[in-house]
């Protein structure tokens, strides 16, 4: 059994050993933010809770499995997202990925030392745009009463295990995104909680992924229909166990991950930290493995957004003929002219570690023509401006490790798009492959089950027996052509935007804390 707590939604899926999936529970969630504090985006820990165990009971009742037979759990979640303790093992604070309530917190801390973000990357390989850094230096400042009562700090993934076993531990390839590891030595740098202000002794045991916690408690049981028998081991951050799901473990094996946001990993066993501190350094989920990563804001967002707010009439047509809002779209996307007859949408820019922001959203050079720019034009723009993002991405990782991948391994929900995965292949010049289950997180936190049950002798033996591909899509050059035309007017395009919202004169679509 994996449990997938994303930005959006949280998801319960069962696998058997083969790697198929058997059954799956999904309930959408929202991270609202508390009026008090802008930029804030609390994390719900009652009502969150009270959804993953329905799913669970979901999954258990409606697929008729036998939970005896479930011979182990490991779980997943956005990064970043962290959760704060009393000694007592009770949540006093948490906030999901995106949380950017802390602006006053990283401009005290530039302020006070200029080059201290510098110094912690080239630890960490992290800055403090999603770091637990300056959020728990936000819970000092403004929860005193909290702060003095924090007894340890988990990512949301560590919660979801801890509630299952109550045994409170960390993994590495989540946890490093707090800023407060040594990415080399993947373990805490208690220098770092020295450096920046916070406390030293609040940072739980750190076990690799598919290391065995514990069972699931007598409670859980109860509660969920879950066996005490069933094994509850360490999983990961969602995107590096997206990329064990994809068999993305070996040096200079690459992925984009299509989902709320997309990111795009490159696979190292030899770490060298960006001297512009650029891009984030991560600790892979196997062991001694690192990744590179560059990530797209919002795009799987933004496409719920999109649905949302323009297809009243093919969610009318979906309640009738159970033909998808997305499909409906993409039929009509695919008629529409490689490069969107020159239209240009601005959401996500390329990543920019050190001082990351994205420029209002938009769409520019439209005309008051209902043939050619209609609901479809805008749809593949989106489209487009996502492929435009991740080509910048892999571009800036490539100028690091002065190396490119041949090929591109996409999942995520976005793959399930053949237009989305044939504009990504044409947008990057590369082969696009597309593994047989599409939920890689999923995939790869029941990869991480299976070994800690010992169904598996290692991530090589499971990644060769359950990671298969569907479906393989070549670049057209005649689209490569149009679209390195376009991208090169993107790019010029978003620099004028991003100085717009810089000037005040737009509103950024999200800044990192302190710009």
């Amino acid at each position: 059994m994996a449990i997938d707590a994303g930005t959006g939604s949280a998801r319960v899926i069962l696998f058997d050993t083969d790697g198929n999936e058997s059954y799956v529970s999904q309930s959408e969630w929202m991270h609202k933010e508390d009026s008090r504090y802008p930029g804030s985006m609390d994390f719900d820990i009652h009502t969150n809770f009270n959804i993953i165990v329905d799913l669970i009971k979901e999954t258990i009742t409606k697929s008729k499995v036998d939970p005896n037979s479930i011979a182990a759990i490991s779980t997943t979640s956005m990064r970043e997202a962290i959760v704060l303790y009393d000694e007592n093992g009770k949540e006093l604070w948490a906030c999901a990925n995106v949380d950017s309530r802390s602006d006053n917190e990283v401009i005290n801390l530039n302020q006070s030392h200029p080059a201290l973000e510098e110094e912690v990357y080239r630890v960490s390989g992290q800055t403090f745009s999603l770091a637990a850094i300056p959020r728990i230096i936000w819970v000092k400042n403004n929860l005193p009463n909290t702060y003095k009562e924090i007894k340890y700090v988990t990512m949301l993934n560590d919660w979801i295990t801890y509630r299952l076993t109550n045994i409170i531990s960390v993994e590495p390839s989540n946890g490093c995104t707090t800023g407060l590891f040594n990415i080399q030595n993947r373990n805490w740098d208690f220098s770092l909680a020295n450096k920046v202000g916070i406390k030293e002794g609040i940072y739980p045991i750190v076990h690799e992924s598919g290391t065995v916690i514990g069972n699931v408690t007598e409670e859980i049981a109860a509660l969920t229909g879950l066996s005490t028998d069933t094994k509850v081991v360490a999983g990961g951050g969602d995107a590096q166990l997206g990329c064990i799901g994809l068999g993305v473990i070996n040096e200079g094996d690459a992925a984009v991950l299509g989902g709320s946001f997309w990111q795009y990993e490159y696979t190292t066993a030899n770490v060298k930290l960006d001297e512009g501190s650029r891009v984030r350094v991560n600790c892979h989920a196997v062991p001694d493995t690192w990744q590179y990563e560059a990530i797209a804001f919002f795009p799987g967002l933004v496409m719920r957004w999109f649905r949302d707010s323009f297809c009243e009439l093919e969610r009318y047509i979906q309640e009738r003929t159970n033909i998808s809002i997305y499909s409906q779209m993409e039929k009509r996307a695919a008629k529409v002219p490689v490069g969107s007859h020159g239209m240009v949408a601005t959401f996500s820019d390329k990543m920019n570690y050190i001082s990351w922001k994205h420029a209002a959203p938009s769409f520019i050079n439209f005309k008051l023509d209902s043939e050619k720019f209609n609901k479809a034009t805008f749809y593949r723009a989106i489209m487009e401006n996502a492929a435009f993002v991740t080509k910048g991405n892999i571009d800036l990782v490539s100028d690091i490790t002065n190396t490119s991948p041949d090929t591109i391994i996409f999942a995520g929900g976005a793959s399930n798009s053949d237009l989305w995965c044939q504009i990504i292949a044409d947008v990057l010049n590369k082969t696009v492959k597309v593994p047989v289950v599409k939920e890689s997180t999923a995939l790869g936190a029941a990869i991480c089950a299976g070994i800690g049950a010992k169904v598996y002798a290692s991530f090589e033996d499971a990644i060769s027996k359950v990671v298969t591909f569907e479906k393989q899509y070549k670049p057209i050059k005649e689209n490569n052509l149009i679209y390195n035309r376009l991208y090169e007017k993107w790019e010029k395009v978003y620099k004028n935007q991003l100085d717009l919202a810089d000037k005040g004169l737009t509103e950024h679509m999200w800044r990192a804390p302190g710009l």
